[in-house]
């Protein structure tokens, strides 16, 4: 099984001296990251548009995957003015997001309407979702366009429209209601966003099994195997994300996902988003978690193969060699507290034996690197709390 993980930030990263589309994308590929969402655009200026598509010439050339946020603030549940506003903002996402050559648009519905929860705000929810696929594919084949040339335009799939998760629990979009539209809306994908899920389920991604089942209810309810996720520490009460924070700040912890996807996710094609104040730093964090998941998952398949091969040599089965290991293992533990008890003797505190003056300097040893953790944690760069202006 072939398993595609790709990561990258939610807008240009923070290192990046420039601050074009372009200048972002070349930092992120420097830093082995494949991937990027560009932030809400409120309309093309025409003195940007050069940028958005030499970022789309980019893409496309390097196999880089480009996304697109649409606009953070958004009302497609409101009254009809509201529900205006919400399109006209969506309009110009969906421009940008073909001149770019997105893969994927992420979108907001925003609070429920009057009709509350329930069969039909996930029906007008669909509804307008039909819509907005249907514009989209208008505009990526426009024949009266004056850039025909850009081969993805020409000869590619417009982008995917994704309906993100909510963090809140008076915004539209728990992952069953997101789910639903999308199995109804051909052109729709889910956007997973983990942070908002986790905070809607009081802190609910906690292990390895909580990703497994999320992600085997996505793929029997649409029946994918692409995923597009955001993922970042959050703070949360109650049910509703607060803000955004680093994934070190948090109790949503990256490695129990990064755990499920080397384990047990060969099947999945995936894009991590960082969603972090800290973009890119946090994007390298996951990265390398997955690394040292692969590291971990190829030693214990060493121990294993070894142990069958002395299955093998002796006639004694695999379960007792790793029975007698683990009993090695503990007398070993064992053999040196023994050891240390045996070796100390009651001596006056003036005139200490040459053993306990050795435990007391690899005591010592062993104090110094964790105060010098405290004191580096306690000076941190990147120690910061950060409010997010997103409507969660």
């Amino acid at each position: 099984m072939h398993m595609s993980v790709k990561f990258g930030p939610a807008g240009v990263p923070l290192s990046c001296k420039g601050r074009t589309i372009v200048e972002g994308m070349d930092d992120i590929i420097a830093l082995g990251l494949e991937t990027m969402e560009v932030q809400t655009v409120r309309m093309i200026q025409p003195q940007h548009f050069d940028q958005y598509w030499q970022a789309g010439v980019l893409a496309n050339k390097t196999g880089f995957e480009m996304n697109i946020h649409g606009p953070y603030y958004s009302e497609l549940l409101g009254n009809r003015v509201e529900l205006g506003r919400s399109l006209a903002k969506i309009e110009a996402t969906l421009q940008a997001a073909r001149t770019i050559n997105a893969r994927h648009i992420t979108l907001h519905t925003g609070h429920y309407g009057a009709s509350g929860r329930g069969r039909e705000a996930n029906e007008h929810v669909a509804n307008i979702f039909a819509g907005v696929v249907e514009r989209l594919e208008t505009i990526w084949h426009d024949d009266d366009d004056e850039f025909p040339v850009f081969p993805w335009i020409k000869n590619g799939t417009p982008s995917k429209v994704g309906v993100e998760t909510s963090g809140r629990q008076d915004l539209w979009g728990s992952l069953e209601e997101v789910l639903e539209v999308v199995n109804h809306v051909e052109g729709t994908v889910p956007v997973l966003n983990i942070a908002h899920i986790h905070a809607r389920g009081h802190g609910s991604m906690r292990t390895s099994e909580d990703y497994g089942e999320l992600f085997d209810q996505v793929r029997e309810t649409i029946g994918t195997k692409e995923f597009y996720c955001h993922f970042s520490g959050v703070d949360h009460r109650s049910g509703n994300a607060q803000f955004y924070t680093q994934i070190k700040k948090s109790d949503l912890n990256f490695e129990p996902l990064a755990e499920f996807i080397v384990e047990d996710g060969g099947w999945l094609d995936i894009t991590l988003i960082s969603d972090s104040p800290l973009l890119e730093h946090d994007a390298m964090y996951m990265l390398q978690s997955i690394e040292k998941s692969r590291h971990k998952q190829i030693e214990r398949k060493a121990r294993e193969d070894r142990r069958r091969a002395l299955a093998a040599q002796t006639g004694a089965s695999v379960e007792d060699l790793a029975a007698r290991e683990a009993e090695q293992a503990a007398l070993r533990a064992g053999g040196d507290v023994t050891t240390v008890q045996e070796d100390v003797t009651p001596a006056p505190q003036e005139s200490k034996s040459e053993p306990e003056k050795a435990i007391e300097n690899t005591e010592e040893a062993s104090t110094e690197p964790s105060k010098k953790a405290k004191d580096a944690s306690s000076d941190d760069v990147f120690d910061f709390d950060e409010d997010d202006d997103d409507l969660f």
